[in-house]
């Protein structure tokens, strides 16, 4: 085990209390979150795929803190990815940062601590319930796997935290971190060129924060996102579920990234693969608690019913699926469903898939405080009469089938923003890049 002494000069590198805080960039609607859990006594838990920028979350809350008039002494930082701690990460190593940072910085009051990357000890849960019931501290904790918050945290903490989820960057995030606002019509109208221009490169490179950062050096970027997804591999998945098929989980991870938007069964994959129905189904899974693929339901009132259907499964961020794909691949019409749906999860949105008996399409059935409240497709254009067709044909039969009223239509498009009447249905059609915009 480290020793105190050890251990202060890890404290050290990961604290500010001697120094200032470094630059960074604001994510409001994230922060605004954070403070607005943080006001109440439970563990605020922030979890997301690696990378998307969970800790820098948690340097803009200890700056607020600061700024609320919270002493720097009283705010305790450590990052679980340290290469220093491998080898000490037990439960132990938690009681041994608390008192370590007791007796080195002497805070005065209730100390704020942050756990990044939590999920690299084994059965922190166990501690962060423990130091919950005593009221020691306020704690704040990070994860790249979604089982914090179903077995882990569910099971310890159950009724003891409050989350936020979060993803890489959305377009209006890409903008302002490439320093672009745009604040109202106008500057979107005189920007266009420009704004379209941004959105093809979001589209291709994703939105991991640091990989904005390497825009000039595409070498350096691809580099940088391949990192991401061996890390998120064999970090999060091999190390963490003690797998030995590598190949077999790359082979999958790549097909489905490079591949997203579309839909999957496990016996799908299974005889895909060649591989057994519980290793297509194991595989998946973790996959998913990687926040690496996203999966969505068919909307069904039974959620029996919801279950046994196909999964429609989504890349996490297309920097990634573009990574992994066949140069000059088709994909524009995929790329731009998933930009959707990763947008509604972030407005805080439920989002189902549903095929009518007819087996007409609608993109997303989108949910709120478990009503429904719009259907959505997505498109890149409606100029073509058999595209238009498809897309605006399925929302009568959804309606009736699912029962709806006062439900929002709305086909999201690179076309300019509309309102029409197809087959006595009031539908909005709304430019993608505005409706990204008007968060």
């Amino acid at each position: 085990m480290l020793t105190k002494n050890q251990l202060f000069e890890i404290l050290l590198d990961w604290n500010y209390w001697n120094r200032e805080f470094p630059s960074t960039i604001e994510r409001k609607g994230y922060e605004e979150k954070i403070t607005q859990l943080s006001q109440s006594d439970e563990v605020v838990v922030v979890k997301g795929v690696r990378r998307c920028g969970k800790s820098t979350l948690l340097i803009n809350e200890m700056k607020r803190l600061v700024e609320s008039g919270v002493a720097k002494e009283n705010l305790l930082f450590i990052n679980f990815e340290d290469v220093r701690l491998i080898g000490h990460l037990g439960v132990e190593l938690l009681g041994l940062i608390k008192d370590t940072y007791i007796e080195f910085v002497n805070p005065q009051g209730k100390p704020y601590i942050f756990l990044d990357e939590v999920q690299n000890i084994e059965y922190w849960e166990k501690w962060v319930n423990t130091e919950y019931e005593l009221r020691g501290s306020k704690l704040y904790v990070t994860g790249s796997n979604s089982s914090m918050l179903s077995s882990e945290i569910g099971t310890a903490l159950s009724g003891r935290y409050v989350s936020v989820e979060v993803f890489p960057l959305s377009f209006r995030e890409f903008l302002l971190f490439g320093d672009i606002k745009i604040s109202n019509k106008m500057e979107f109208v005189s920007q266009k060129h420009l704004l379209n221009r941004e959105f093809r490169a979001f589209s291709h490179e994703g939105g991991f924060p640091k990989s904005v950062e390497y825009r000039q050096n595409p070498t350096m970027q691809k580099e940088l996102i391949e990192g991401y997804y061996n890390s998120i591999l064999l970090k999060d998945i091999v190390a963490r579920f003690k797998l030995k098929n590598f190949n077999t989980l790359k082979d999958l991870s790549a097909f489905l990234l490079s591949n997203t938007a579309t839909y999957h069964t496990i016996n799908k994959l299974k005889n895909s693969f060649d591989i057994s129905y519980d290793m297509a189904r194991d595989y998946m899974e973790y996959l998913e608690k990687a926040y690496m693929i996203l999966p969505i339901n068919k909307f069904d009132y039974s959620l029996k019913k919801q279950q046994a259907n196909a999964k429609k499964y989504y890349s996490i961020d297309l920097g990634l699926s573009n990574l992994l794909r066949v140069p000059h691949l088709k994909t524009k019409g995929h790329d731009l469903e998933s930009v959707v749906l990763l947008e509604l999860l972030r407005r805080g949105y439920k989002v189902y898939y549903y095929k009518t008996k007819g087996d007409l399409e609608c993109d997303f059935v989108v949910e709120r405080d478990r009503e429904i409240v719009a259907l959505i497709q997505v498109t890149v254009s409606l100029s073509d009469e058999k595209v238009r067709k498809r897309e605006l044909s399925p929302f009568a039969k959804v309606i009736d089938e699912l029962g709806l009223k006062d439900v929002q239509l709305m086909v999201l498009c690179e076309d300019s923003s509309e309102a029409i009447e197809y087959e006595g249905w009031s539908i909005e059609i709304v430019n993608l890049l505005e409706w990204l915009l008007n968060a």
